[in-house]
């Protein structure tokens, strides 16, 4: 694993891509975030040794590193999920990249279901913790030279940047949640009861994404931010028929908004 992180890393280093400060992961419908950054520099994820490839709709597949938020940032446009076949461990490479090539905060999105009866479609959801029912990208054999073999995952998302957040919403007069994320293998959305089930063990929001993610960053002790914006309902009575295109376009609708408030809190750091 390291010998590919190290590759991967010198290859990017190579096209230009030093010494960014922060790292953001977008999801689907969320790459028009990448628009606002300045003094860009794109890099394909096919020409990317050792990188996945990007198969959904929403997901562009591109490594974009510029000024952002007067940080200078590298973002996933485009992420990879057990859904499209991968295995953990090429799920976890980008991120372990991403922390080589220097980033000290991750910040991630994703489109989800909300859970909560409280949660309106368009609410963006900040995330407090997570519920991992994805196979963990951690098992097998542990490199000390990168984490730990037991991470402690107490404070999966961190806590000053929750609360900055939090002020950063108010302050913009922006709706906000706060939940706990589920995240599920995919790719079928869920049944009623898995909705229902998901609720009973405490979720406020489910989707296929963003928890391996976060747990290779605390492996690498890499504080982590992250939002889910809620494009469908998982409540009884509110639960409709649902497309991935349906997701892709409420999540755009709400879009403007997060990149508000991950903008701000990015120029805080």
């Amino acid at each position: 694993m390291l010998e590919k992180i190290i590759e991967t890393t010198g290859f990017l280093k190579s096209k230009g891509i030093v010494n960014p400060e922060v790292g953001v992961i977008l999801g689907t419908g969320l790459g028009g975030l990448t628009a606002k950054i300045e003094n860009r520099l794109e890099v394909d994820y096919k020409e990317i040794p050792n990188f996945p490839v990007s198969t959904v709709e929403g997901h562009a597949g591109k490594l974009i590193f510029g000024d952002f938020g007067n940080k200078k940032i590298v973002a996933m446009k485009g992420r990879f999920h057990y859904y499209e076949g991968y295995h953990p461990d090429q799920i976890a490479l980008p991120i372990r990249v991403l922390k080589f090539l220097g980033i000290s905060n991750l910040f991630l999105s994703n489109a989800a279901g909300g859970v909560n009866p409280m949660f309106q479609i368009g609410d963006i959801m900040i995330i407090t913790d997570h519920i991992n029912l994805q196979p963990n990208p951690l098992i097998g054999l542990n490199d000390d030279r990168i984490g730990v073999r037991f991470p402690d995952m107490s404070e999966a998302y961190d806590r000053s940047l929750i609360a900055k957040a939090i002020r950063i919403a108010g302050e913009n007069h922006i709706r906000i949640q706060k939940g706990v994320y589920l995240g599920t293998s995919g790719p079928t959305f869920e049944t009623p009861a898995e909705y229902k089930y998901f609720r009973t063990i405490g979720a406020d929001s489910v989707g296929m994404s963003t928890v391996t993610e976060v747990i290779v960053a605390r492996h690498m002790r890499l504080p982590c931010f992250a939002v889910s914006i809620i494009t469908d309902l998982g409540v009884d009575g509110k639960i409709d028929y649902i497309t991935h295109e349906m997701v892709q376009n409420e999540a755009e609708k709400a879009e403007a908004r997060m990149t508000t408030i991950i903008t701000e809190l990015i120029s805080s750091l």
